[in-house]
């Protein structure tokens, strides 16, 4: 989406804002240099949003800067957590959400672990019907993945068993 600075009060607007904006003028399809001149705004040019620094920080769009004659995105990375208190006088520190917010990333990660596993073990199942003799390695590899659940770095870091030849 194109989007403009206002030279005049520095807001960003989008393209259909400043035609809204102008109702009673006519633009061309392409706003070239003229455009920009006789309206008075600038084009904000698009720039990659930059990686958080940790864990527990976001990165927003926060405006634009000039940056060598040119308007471009601004970014600005924040926390996102911080400490506050509720309604009812009660106080969240930052470290308890943070504490919070990755137990439920990690029970996220352990149910999507899990359901792999299952799903592994699944296709395997064949091989344990009663009129079926199942070999060593077989039954290795699905004790294995019945054990990924208890691998030092589950459920963030997980080593998949690999599966034996025919």
């Amino acid at each position: 989406m194109s989007e403009y600075r206002i030279r005049e009060s520095g807001d960003i607007k989008s393209q259909g804002e400043i035609r809204a904006m102008h109702k009673n003028t006519s633009f061309p399809r392409v706003w070239r240099e003229n455009v920009h001149e006789s309206i008075g705004i600038d084009p904000v040019l698009i720039t990659p949003q930059p990686e958080a620094s940790g864990p527990y920080k976001i990165v927003e769009r926060n405006g634009a800067v000039e940056d060598g004659g040119n308007w471009v995105q601004a970014w600005v990375e924040r926390d996102m957590f911080s400490e506050y208190t509720d309604n009812e006088d009660v106080t969240h520190t930052k470290a308890a959400q943070e504490t919070a917010y990755q137990a439920d990333l990690d029970a996220a990660s352990s149910a999507s672990a899990r359901k792999n596993r299952d799903r592994r073990l699944a296709e395997t199942d064949w091989l344990a019907l009663s009129d079926t003799t199942m070999s060593s390695e077989w039954t290795t590899y699905r004790q294995a993945l019945r054990d990924v659940t208890a691998q030092a770095g589950f459920p963030n870091t997980i080593t998949w068993p690999d599966e034996p030849g025919e």
